[in-house]
C-alpha cells in the first residue's frame, strides 16, 4: 500500500505467497485479495516449465485496523434463556459474537468512507474465505460485505463468477461464462461480458438468464486523417518509453521524429500509415518490431472450398494424386475425402463439381469457390471421362493447413522410421508455447522405446524461453524400474536417453532462436540445418492504438550473462550446415532430415547395445538345516 500524503510504502503479505488483485471493501475497514502458495514453475513466467503448473488461489481478506473485530467470529449455539435477551450474547465465549450484531457500515454514494490502516502485525490479521481453493483470477468489491471471485474453470469458457458475503459466510454462483468483468463505484451494480453480449445486472442477488442484457449500437463518424498523426506520435512515444535500451540502439529518437514526420501528411491509406510507422520502428534494426491492425476497408472474404488433397493435370483432366487425411489421434481436423463410405481414392478424377463439368482448361478451385463449410457434389471417375462417373458428397474446408502440416509430420516420422530401421523417434516443435510442449509431449514420449531422437524445430514461431523440453533431453539414466515379471525393465527417468540432434532453418525465430541456443549450451547434440532469424529482444506487449490498431516495443532482452546478448540479428547457426537444394525437393527429399538421423545413428551403438538388464535375483541365506 503507497501512501500519497506521506510517499511511503508498506507491504501487506510476504513473499511466501504470490498475493494479487486487491479490493478494498466500501466499508473502509477491510481488503480482499488472492494469494497462491503453489505457484510453483508458474513464477517463471518466460519459461516453457511455466506451462506445466495450474496455481490455485485461496481468498483473503485483511482487517485494517489493530483493534478491528474478527470477519468471521464465533457463534453461540445457545437457546437464549426465558427473560434473557436474544442479543445479550450469553455464552458465545470470549470474542464471539452473534451474527449480524455489527451496524452496517454506510455504502450510499454520499457516505464518506474513513479508511485507516494499521500496519504492525497486519499478518495476524488476514484470514481466508471460507471458500475452496481455485483457479481465481480477480476480486471485485461490491457494496460493504460482498465481493466478488473471477475462476477460470478448466475447460476455459468464460469465467465464473462468485458472489461471497461476509454476513452470511457463503459463496454462491453468480455468472458464467463471463469476461470483462466490472463493478460500479457504489458496488450495486456489476457489467459483464457473455459473448458478444453485454449484461448490466445488481449485485444483491444473482440474475436470471439472460437478465440485464443492453443494446450496445454505437456509432460515431471519424476521419481516420485526424488520428494518424495522433497514432504516429503515440507509437513513436511508446517506443521511446518502453523499448529495452534507454539509449535507443543509439538512436537520436527526437530526431529520428522529426525525419519521419512530414511524411505523415501524405497518408492516404491505413497501409500507408502502417508501412510508415514500420520505417521508423525499423531504425532501430531490432526483430520484434510489430505493427498491425487499424481501420481498413472491409473486402468480401473469399470462400473458396479446399479438398485436403493434391491435384495434377493429366489427360486433359484433374487427377487426385494424394489424399490427406487425419492420420491418427487428431479429434481437431476434417479431411473432406477421408471419410468411411466415400467411394474416392488416390489415381481418381475430379470430373465435375456440382454437376458443372471441368477440365484442364479450368481452375479446380474457381469451381469449388464458394463451397467452404457447404454439401458439395464431386462427381469422379477412374478415368478421364464422364462416362462411368459416380457421385460423392462432402463438405469442403476453408483451411486445409492443419491437415496438411500434420501430414508432413507424420511423413517425416516416418521417413526417420525408415532411415534408421526404427531406432530413431521423430519430434516437430512447432513453437515454444502451449502446441510445441504438447507436440513433444506427443511424439517424443509414445516413442521411448527408440534409442536415439530427431527433433525438429525449423519454422518454430516461437514464444516462451524453454527449460522443459532441453531439461528433459539432457537427463541420462539413473536408475532403472522391474515391471511385471518378465517385463522388460522401465529406465528412470522417461524418455528417450539416447543421443538426439537438433533441426533449425531461417524461418525458426525467438523462442525458436533461444531452443537451439540453450540445445548446444546443454551439449545435448548437434544442430544441423541452417542459422536461425535471430530475434531474442522480446515484445511484453502489443500495446493498442486509437483505431484499434497495434504495435510493439520490444522491452526484455536475453543474454549470457558476463558474456553477450544472445542471438539478435545473428541467429544461431546450424553445427552442420545443410541446404535444402532445389533439386532434393522437387525430388521429395528432405536433405536436412535425411543429415540428422544420419549423425544420431552414427552415435548409436550396435543394435541391442543400449539393453537394460536387472541383476541377478537375491537369494536369502538359509538357516542351517536348510530352515
Amino acid at each position: 500500500v503507497w501512501s500519497r500524503e506521506t510517499g511511503e510504502a508498506h507491504a501487506l503479505t510476504d513473499a511466501l505467497a504470490d498475493a494479487n488483485s486487491p479490493s478494498w471493501d466500501r466499508g473502509g475497514k477491510h481488503l480482499y485479495f488472492l494469494a497462491s502458495t503453489d505457484v510453483g514453475l508458474a513464477s517463471s513466467w518466460a519459461n516453457t516449465s511455466a506451462m506445466t503448473a495450474r496455481p490455485t488461489f485461496g481468498a483473503y481478506v485483511a482487517v485494517l485496523r489493530a483493534d478491528g473485530e474478527a470477519p468471521f467470529p464465533l457463534e453461540s449455539d445457545e437457546e437464549p434463556a426465558k427473560g434473557d435477551s436474544a442479543t445479550s450474547g450469553r455464552g458465545a465465549g470470549a470474542g464471539a459474537s452473534s451474527r449480524g450484531g455489527e451496524k452496517k457500515d454506510g455504502n450510499d454514494a454520499g457516505d464518506a468512507v474513513e479508511v485507516r490502516i494499521d500496519f504492525q502485525r497486519m499478518d495476524r490479521r488476514i484470514v481466508a474465505l471460507p471458500v475452496p481453493t481455485r483457479r481465481y483470477t480477480d476480486t471485485y468489491a461490491g457494496e460493504a460485505g460482498v465481493v466478488f471471485l473471477t475462476e477460470m474453470p478448466e475447460n476455459g469458457n468464460g469465467q465464473t463468477v462468485h458472489r461471497f458475503e461476509m454476513s452470511s459466510r457463503e459463496a454462491k454462483s453468480f455468472v458464467t461464462g463471463a469476461s470483462g468483468v466490472a463493478v460500479s463505484g457504489d458496488g450495486k451494480k456489476l457489467l459483464y461480458r457473455s459473448g458478444r453480449n453485454w449484461h448490466v445486472v445488481e449485485t444483491a442477488r444473482p440474475p436470471e438468464p439472460g437478465k440485464g442484457r443492453i443494446e450496445v449500437a454505437l456509432r460515431a463518424w471519424i476521419d481516420p486523417a485526424q488520428e494518424w498523426p495522433q497514432i504516429y506520435d503515440e507509437a513513436w512515444r511508446l517506443q521511446r518509453d518502453f523499448f529495452y535500451d534507454p539509449g535507443m540502439h543509439g538512436n537520436d529518437w527526437k530526431a529520428t521524429y522529426a525525419r519521419y514526420r512530414p511524411l505523415v501528411d501524405h497518408v492516404k491509406h491505413r497501409a500507408d500509415l502502417t508501412y510508415l510507422l514500420d520505417q521508423v520502428n525499423g531504425e532501430l534494426s531490432v526483430g520484434h518490431s510489430f505493427v498491425g491492425g487499424g481501420d481498413m476497408p472491409e473486402l468480401d472474404t473469399v470462400r473458396v472450398g479446399l479438398l485436403g488433397a493434391d491435384l495434377e493435370a493429366e489427360n486433359g483432366r484433374w487427377r487426385i494424386t494424394r489424399i490427406f487425411t487425419t492420420e491418427s489421434w487428431n479429434p481437431s481436423l476434417e479431411a473432406p475425402l477421408d471419410q468411411p463410405g466415400l467411394r474416392v481414392a488416390e489415381g481418381d478424377y475430379l470430373l465435375a463439381v456440382d454437376g458443372v463439368e471441368i477440365t484442364v482448361a479450368d481452375d479446380p478451385y474457381r469451381a469449388l469457390d464458394g463451397t467452404a463449410g457447404r454439401q458439395t457434389v464431386l462427381h469422379l471417375g477412374d478415368a478421364p471421362s464422364m462416362e462411368g462417373a459416380w457421385t460423392i458428397t462432402v463438405k469442403p474446408l476453408r483451411s486445409e493447413t492443419a491437415l496438411r502440416q500434420r501430414g508432413w509430420v507424420e511423413d517425416n516420422r516416418r521417413m526417420v522410421d525408415s532411415l534408421s530401421g526404427g531406432r530413431v523417434a521423430y519430434a516437430w516443435i512447432p513453437n515454444t508455447g502451449g502446441p510445441g510442449v504438447g507436440s513433444f509431449d506427443r511424439y517424443v514420449f509414445a516413442q521411448q522405446d527408440r534409442e536415439g531422437l530427431v527433433v525438429d524445430e525449423r519454422f518454430n514461431g516461437g514464444g516462451l524461453l524453454d527449460d522443459y523440453m532441453v531439461d528433459l533431453m539432457t537427463r541420462t539414466l539413473r536408475a532403472a524400474i522391474t515391471n511385471e515379471a518378465g517385463g522388460p525393465p522401465m529406465p528412470l527417468p522417461g524418455g528417450i536417453l539416447g543421443p538426439k540432434a537438433l533441426l533449425v532453418n531461417e524461418l525458426a525465430g525467438s523462442g525458436g532462436d533461444y531452443f537451439p541456443w540453450v540445445f548446444r549450451h546443454e551439449n545435448a547434440g548437434p544442430l544441423v540445418g541452417m542459422r536461425t532469424w535471430g530475434g531474442l529482444v522480446a515484445s511484453c506487449s502489443h500495446y493498442p492504438l486509437v483505431d484499434g490498431g497495434r504495435v510493439t516495443a520490444p522491452c526484455t532482452a536475453v543474454f549470457q550473462p558476463g558474456g553477450s546478448w544472445i542471438a539478435e540479428n545473428e541467429g544461431v547457426p546450424a553445427d552442420i550446415e545443410v541446404w535444402m537444394d532445389a533439386r532434393s525437393v522437387a525430388e521429395g527429399r528432405d536433405p536436412q532430415l535425411e543429415r540428422a538421423v544420419a549423425e544420431v545413428m552414427s552415435r548409436l551403438g550396435p543394435p541391442g547395445s543400449n539393453v537394460i538388464t536387472p541383476p541377478p535375483f537375491p537369494r536369502p541365506s538359509r538357516r542351517p538345516g536348510g530352515r
